[in-house]
């Protein structure tokens, strides 16, 4: 049977992934970053049933992994595509990761040496990593990642390094895959708070965005799971949720909802009463939209948990006195209500993929207004694309939850399944 490539390691392209191998098929799974996993691996738990996110995800990556007929391409991108359904060449450049993946046990011992600290993006923003790294502890592969942007090439990894995995230079590889179908599934990126500059993101230390919060909630994320201002350390005595940072903003943001967010922010609070019951939690919002089975219940049981939903959103954060103050007006009784948060969490929206403009170039698939791509209908087929023999996954069409994303993986599995059953017979 023919190959079917999956651009993406998150979620989507995981499922759909596993469901080709699964059903006899070769795939190439393509992703850009170190480790496959995607945003639902930066998560600690899930709504609504607040299960543990890498509980459900690790086991899926490992499948990924250890399955015989997927081969998965990391720290890798797509640079061209040729050819027409049932007959494609994607050419992918496999960039340059300065260390031997063939070799590299994954043992942590140079990551333990390296005197380098710099930012780590997994960390959205609070936490660091070293030189030589792992995203995270639970990455597949399970391969070190060299930087050489920060690496001052001391030379301890390489005396460290009992496999000698390491290397000084390395280059980027071109490598061409023939495929008979192809799955867009490449995820989204998260609005940039400091778009907003009311709400002061980056100028005040503890006003965080959502996925800062995720990984600060998370028991593996650089506070061990504990609730910190970033400013003193202290654990804050109240926290405010904002939502739709991003979302249902014309001028500024989007103008469609996320579709997350509300039930993020229930989510969060209703661990943080688990945690840290004497925190005073207020979720601002417009409209709750809890859409999804079980999600209105979800909902009914943060209110019944003490959780303040006030229904209004702020013009702007202040700072005075060396507390954070927001006024707001409760729409529902027209009063006017002023907070003094510990702490804020802005809720943001979710935006197209860094590679969404340059993928719909490159497979001439059309793009929404709202720069999602574009399936061949909104309504019946949102898996087929206007080039046969392509398809889309997950949130690279809309927002969309977990359980939403495996469904839409799974029906585009099914659909380049039939694509490569098809010209594996006519072979």
């Amino acid at each position: 049977m023919a190959n079917v490539v999956v651009i993406g390691g998150g979620i989507s392209g995981i499922q759909a992934a596993l469901d080709l191998a699964n059903h006899g098929i070769d795939v190439h799974i393509i992703e850009r970053e170190p480790s496959i996993g995607g945003h639902m691996a930066m998560l600690d738990k899930t709504f609504p049933t607040n299960d543990c996110s890498m509980c459900i995800l690790s086991p899926k990556m490992m499948d990924i992994y250890r399955h015989p007929l997927i081969h998965t391409h990391t720290c890798a991108e797509v640079t061209g595509i040729t050819g027409e359904a049932g007959r494609f060449l994607v050419t992918i450049r496999k960039l340059p990761r300065y260390v031997d993946e063939d070799l590299c046990n994954g043992c942590g011992d140079c990551i333990e040496i390296c005197p380098i600290e710099v930012y780590n993006r997994f960390d959205a923003g609070i936490g660091v990593r070293k030189a030589i790294y792992k995203p995270h502890q639970q990455v597949v592969p399970d391969i070190v990642t060299k930087d050489p942007e920060h690496c001052i090439e001391c030379g301890l990894c390489y005396d460290v390094c009992g496999p000698r995995a390491i290397r000084k230079e390395d280059t980027e590889r071109i490598i061409e895959i023939p495929a008979a179908s192809i799955i867009i599934a490449c995820g989204y990126e998260v609005f940039d708070a400091g778009r907003k500059e009311q709400f002061q993101y980056l100028r005040y230390p503890d006003v965080i965005t959502s996925l800062e919060f995720e990984r600060m909630m998370n028991a593996s994320g650089p506070t061990g799971g504990k609730i910190r201002r970033l400013s003193d350390g202290t654990t804050p005595g109240s926290i405010v949720f904002v939502q739709c940072v991003g979302s249902r903003d014309i001028p500024e943001g989007r103008p469609y909802c996320s579709g997350i967010c509300c039930m993020a922010a229930i989510k969060n609070s209703l661990l943080l009463r688990e945690k840290y019951p004497d925190i005073e939690v207020t979720i601002l919002y417009m409209d709750i939209r809890a859409y999804g089975k079980g999600y209105e219940e979800y909902y009914r049981r943060a209110e019944d948990a003490g959780i303040r939903f006030l229904r209004g959103m702020p013009a702007e954060i202040l700072e005075q006195g060396g507390h954070m103050i927001i006024r707001v007006e409760n729409t529902e009784t027209g009063e006017m209500k002023v907070l003094e948060p510990g702490m804020v969490v802005l809720s943001v929206g979710l935006e197209p993929c860094l590679d969404a403009e340059k993928l719909a170039e490159k497979f001439s698939i059309p793009r929404e207004q709202t720069g999602f791509l574009k399936p061949l209908d909104d309504k019946i087929n949102t898996i087929a694309t206007v080039k046969p023999g392509i398809y889309l996954a997950g949130t690279v069409t809309a927002p969309r939850d977990i359980p939403d994303c495996v469904a839409h993986a799974g029906a585009a599995a099914m659909r380049a399944f039939l694509d490569a059953t098809r010209e594996g017979s006519a072979e």
